[in-house]
């Protein structure tokens, strides 16, 4: 998978500390018209007011972050911008734990603030260019693949003379002709068309001994739980196609 690098990384976190500080701003704006009211009704102490503003303030932060990357795929709007994601280091979309885990370090990743150096030197020092939230985690950050548009938008030919040949007849998809059993398939879940659709995205941009050695081992665990057995003479790649076709037939149907 083709990591982020640390410019990438940078623009997504500017990105999203621009729009932080924004709504930040609007807090401490309402803030200041609420406290007096506040302390008026309540009779808390000035230390009490700016203690709950200063835990405002890191649950804003540690929110935004944590909720953006577990509940939007792995994003950010920063991370959106730079085309970037967080994935677990198996492949997996981030959780929420493990979201929660990578922004709790981000306090010590962007010490001294906002410098980050102590994260900068760990993205550096790892091989993965991990910082030290991505660590406790086990999450990676990846970048999203770019999709070709064809040259002459999106229906146009790339040439002035295609329109004077016929168009060829499209190949058929190997997959297309492997049958799979109905309820071998059905034991299977959304979660695991998650996973086979993460290894389709992403296969093009490993090293072939990577790519066929997780394809097994998805076809593996494919197996194990539904029962299934790959056809003869279909390579795994074309088994794990039939199989994700097959389950999205069945995810529409339910």
């Amino acid at each position: 998978m083709p990591l982020a690098g640390i410019g990438s990384r940078f623009i997504a976190l500017l990105v999203d500390y621009l729009i932080w500080t924004a709504g930040i701003l609007v807090l401490l704006f309402l803030g200041a018209l609420l406290l007096p009211a506040i302390y008026m009704f309540s009779r808390i102490s000035s230390q009490w007011a700016v203690a709950l503003v200063i835990f405002v303030v890191f649950l804003v932060n540690w929110g935004y972050f944590t909720l953006f990357e577990a509940f939007w795929n792995g994003r950010t709007p920063g991370k959106r911008v730079a085309r970037i994601r967080v994935i677990q280091h198996s492949g997996r979309p981030i959780g929420l734990f493990e979201s929660m885990a990578r922004n709790l370090v981000r306090y010590i990743d962007q010490f001294p603030f906002p410098l980050h150096v102590v994260g900068v030197i760990s993205m550096f020092a790892t091989r993965q260019h991990q910082r030290l939230g991505d660590l406790a985690a086990g999450t990676l950050v990846v970048r999203d693949r770019e999709e070709e548009a064809p040259l002459w938008g999106e229906t146009g030919a790339r040439t002035f003379t295609a329109q004077l040949f016929s168009p060829a007849a499209p190949t058929p998809q190997p997959h297309a002709s492997v049958a799979l059993p109905s309820n071998g398939v059905a034991k299977l879940t959304a979660t695991d068309l998650e996973v086979l659709e993460g290894f389709f995205a992403r296969r093009l941009d490993m090293a072939l001994p990577t790519r066929e050695g997780l394809a097994k081992r998805i076809a593996a665990a494919i197996q194990a739980k539904s029962g299934l057995e790959i056809p003869p003479h279909v390579s795994v790649e074309t088994f794990l196609e039939a199989v994700a076709h097959q389950l999205r037939d069945l995810s529409r149907l339910r």
